[in-house]
């Protein structure tokens, strides 16, 4: 049962890096400093966008306009801190 709990973390973990490794592509994309022709960047571009929009998508709609302010990615970076904690803290020493 603990390694399901770890493998669990571990994916929340690996998740909330690509999730910063978005947020930090896009302000590269915006800003000119990556080339955005170049088909590498492309594709890595492209495979942060498709990992992380279906999950920032409706923490979108919830939230209300902010102009061109994107808190999604700090919203679900403070919902996975609260889900790795609860799986530790609460669930895991009802388990064990």
């Amino acid at each position: 049962m603990i390694a399901l709990f770890q493998t669990i973390d571990l994916a929340l973990q690996i998740y909330t890096w690509i999730l910063i490794a978005s947020a930090i592509f896009s302000w590269l994309y915006a800003f000119n400093v990556i080339n955005s022709s170049n088909q590498f960047v492309n594709q890595v571009g492209t495979f942060l966008y498709n990992v992380t929009e279906p999950v920032l998508r409706p923490i979108r709609r919830l939230l209300p306009n902010l102009g061109g302010i994107d808190i999604s990615p700090i919203i679900l970076l403070l919902i996975i801190f609260f889900l790795r904690s609860f799986l530790w803290t609460t669930i895991y020493p009802l388990v064990v």
